[in-house]
């Protein structure tokens, strides 16, 4: 029993000592930052008329309905154009500088009140994938999310020795909070919408994807009617989706299997955003499944680093390669030409706090 419960204090220590998936909930931020970024991006050119206080939704109908709903929308303060176009260009750079990685939490936690703004402004354009955000990114605000993918703009590091120690010694159990936090909500996701569909007849009968993709909002012309035509696709594509939705949370929770698992995901995902048009919702979805891609990625990104450095060496000229003499000879590589030590051994220096964190296998 001594033993059992030691082994059980060693192991959460361990979980309070570390930081976890901070590559994946960094690949996070950037990807929901990317979303909110092309949400406002791909309305832009018809924003006045989607979202403006003369446009198809009349503010004053708009400031009713957020009072009847007693939310918040930064587009009921005014019904003017000037602090209409202010909110919408305001909330388009915050959702870039996230995408960027500026701005830490500071940032993300304004980036989370203009998109909620404008999602409440024109809901009906919304495809699912707003709920999960609203949801994960006030989790994000736990997490060392801008560790990685991030243009840092050195305030963090001059601001970090004046933390009292007390604090700091939260950082990671706060940022393990909100990425526990993340794995759950998605794993409710796919639990409540795998066990939805099974009490559904046409989903216990084989036949559901074939209405889905007759429905003229979520079709690809020319690739769905080869799906639905086809008895076989129609079939094993209703099924798998009710197995897989039900039994990715045991999938994640076998380590082994948990890459394995995230992957699928995405390719779920992908193929939803391509044949239904869902391409929020479906990005939405991939940015959360990366938490659970946070060791692989590392893994990947090491292995990569030494080509591409190779790479960047041979892009200099002058570098690493030999020099031409005149005559056709080659001069050897010395110390002029040759790549600069410092650079070889930049990566290695800083493998132990930042690679051999992502590397580790994801939680």
């Amino acid at each position: 029993m001594n033993a059992a419960v030691r082994k059980l204090v060693d192991a959460v220590d361990g979980a309070t000592a570390r930081h976890i998936s901070v590559l994946g909930v960094s690949g996070t931020r950037l990807l929901l930052g990317f979303v909110g970024f092309m949400y406002y991006a791909s309305q832009y050119g018809d924003r006045r008329y989607l979202f403006g206080p003369e446009g198809v939704f009349p503010w004053g109908e708009f400031t009713s309905k957020v009072q009847e709903a007693g939310t918040f929308s930064l587009y009921t303060v005014s019904s003017s154009g000037v602090w209409f176009e202010l909110v919408f260009h305001t909330g388009m750079l915050a959702a870039l500088a996230v995408t960027l990685g500026l701005g830490g939490r500071l940032g993300l936690a304004v980036h989370w009140v203009f998109l909620w703004s404008i999602y409440q402004r024109q809901p009906v354009l919304l495809d699912g994938g707003d709920n999960l955000a609203y949801l994960v990114i006030p989790m994000l605000l736990l997490t060392r999310c801008y560790d990685r993918f991030a243009i840092s703009g050195g305030l963090a590091k001059k601001m970090a020795p004046r933390v009292p120690s007390v604090l700091r010694s939260l950082s990671a159990p706060l940022h393990n909070l909100g990425v526990v936090a993340i794995a759950l909500q998605i794993c409710l996701v796919y639990v409540v919408s795998g066990l939805y569909k099974v009490q559904g007849k046409m989903w216990q009968d084989g036949t559901a994807l074939f209405y889905v993709l007759r429905v003229s909002e979520f079709s690809l012309p020319g690739v769905s009617d080869l799906v639905y035509e086809n008895d076989m696709l129609v079939f094993l594509g209703t099924y798998s989706t009710t197995i897989f939705l039900v039994y990715f949370p045991l999938g994640v929770l076998v380590p082994q299997l948990r890459p394995w698992a995230a992957v699928a995901s995405i390719g779920f995902h992908v193929s939803i955003g391509v044949l239904m048009g869902l391409t929020g919702f479906a990005l939405t979805m991939v940015a959360c499944d990366l938490i659970f891609l946070s060791g692989a990625l590392g893994v990947a990104m090491a292995r990569t680093a030494p080509l591409l450095r190779r790479l960047q060496s041979y892009s200099r000229p002058g570098r690493g390669r030999p020099e031409k003499l005149p005559g056709g000879a080659t001069a050897p590589v010395g110390t002029e030409n040759a790549p600069e030590p410092a650079a070889q051994l930049s990566t290695a220096s800083k493998a132990p706090t930042g690679e051999v964190a992502a590397a580790e296998p994801s939680r």
